[in-house]
């Protein structure tokens, strides 16, 4: 394979976001394709093997083109296009930046940064329930609080209502000093504050006492009926059979559910069957109701936490198999001394 070398013109002002901090991003593409990137007075040379230059070379370009629209790039997108180049997916990064779901209150546009997550927005706007499973930091749960905060504000709905069960890693509430209130806070603190990075404290706290936006634990939605509203379960795989049953049956005419969870995260008591596994089984084949799967790629928390989401799947992964072959071994020999004992 011969040396390959191609040229590409990047504007003054996008070399730094492109680059990253001591060209970090450019030293990432360089070690994972084994081509070589030299910036000389805004043109940017990039050799290797043809094949390599050409994967190196979308890359940047698609980066170009992020950053153009006013992006910063983080590593996260970094990663993502080169996972995505890898198995010969091109353009993802640009395909997903041109759905921008809306703003915080800081002027931050929300919107997709996976393939994974466009699939999971996308099922949103077009199912009445969305089940988004998959591990932390893919964007479960904030990309849920935003689309329901922008169908509050474009008046589709007339309130959010979101809840999630009050269990985790085996503590009770019994323990929390206060009241009801207080004690089931921190378990709904992730959804408050995701409130307030998107809507704002002003507006979320004028919203709660007007009843139009509601936290509560999922114990309090028996026995209503949620008519024209945002429904967001969240942390799903927690509930019981008969919990997720009970919130399913509240859903009335003109709202939209999305239920979120990690079926790896249960902290539920061993041996309990989790109303989230339940209801993946019995509900797969009934039309309105979406099953989103997002993965370790779909990850965009620090690029860590990827890493660690990626070794926990394939470390369950091989146990499983191992757990497997464990059981068709103790059959097999079962079967073989069925006779044992006989006269």
């Amino acid at each position: 394979m011969g040396h390959y070398e191609s040229r590409m013109e990047v504007p003054a002002e996008h070399m730094r976001n492109i680059f990253g901090q001591y060209d970090h991003y450019v030293k990432k593409i360089e070690d994972d394709f084994h081509v070589t990137i030299v910036d000389r007075d805004g043109v940017v040379k990039i050799s290797g093997v043809e094949q390599d230059v050409k994967r190196a070379q979308s890359i940047v370009r698609q980066l170009i083109e992020l950053s153009k629209r006013g992006n910063i790039i983080q590593e996260q997108n970094v990663d993502y296009a080169i996972t995505m180049e890898m198995e010969n997916k091109e353009d993802v990064l640009i395909e997903i930046d041109g759905d921008c779901i809306c703003h915080t209150i800081s002027g931050k546009p929300i919107k997709p940064k996976t393939l994974g997550q466009k699939q999971y927005v996308d099922a949103i706007r077009n199912n009445m329930v969305v089940f988004g499973l998959g591990p932390a930091g893919t964007g479960k749960t904030y990309l849920a609080m935003a689309m329901a905060i922008t169908a509050f504000k474009n008046e589709e709905v007339s309130r959010i209502i979101l809840t999630r069960p009050a269990i985790e890693a085996g503590e009770k509430l019994g323990f929390l000093p206060g009241d009801l209130q207080s004690k089931v806070d921190p378990y709904l603190r992730p959804l408050y504050d995701a409130l307030h990075q998107i809507m704002g404290a002003e507006n979320f706290a004028k919203n709660m006492e007007k009843g139009l936006i509601e936290v509560a634990p999922l114990a309090y939605m028996r026995g209503r009926t949620l008519d024209n509203a945002y429904i967001i379960l969240d942390e799903a795989q927690n509930t019981t059979p008969a919990q997720m049953k009970m919130f399913l049956t509240r859903i009335g005419f003109g709202s939209k559910v999305i239920i979120t969870g990690d079926a790896t995260q249960k902290d539920l008591a061993p041996g309990d069957k989790s109303g989230l596994d339940v209801a993946v089984r019995v509900l797969s084949k009934i039309k309105d109701i979406a099953f989103c799967n997002l993965t370790s790629k779909d990850v965009v928390r620090h690029p860590l936490v990827q890493k660690i989401v990626k070794a926990y799947e394939d470390y369950e992964r091989v146990s499983e198999r191992n757990k497997t072959r464990d059981n068709n071994a103790r059959d097999k020999r079962g079967s073989r001394n069925t006779g044992y004992g006989k006269k």
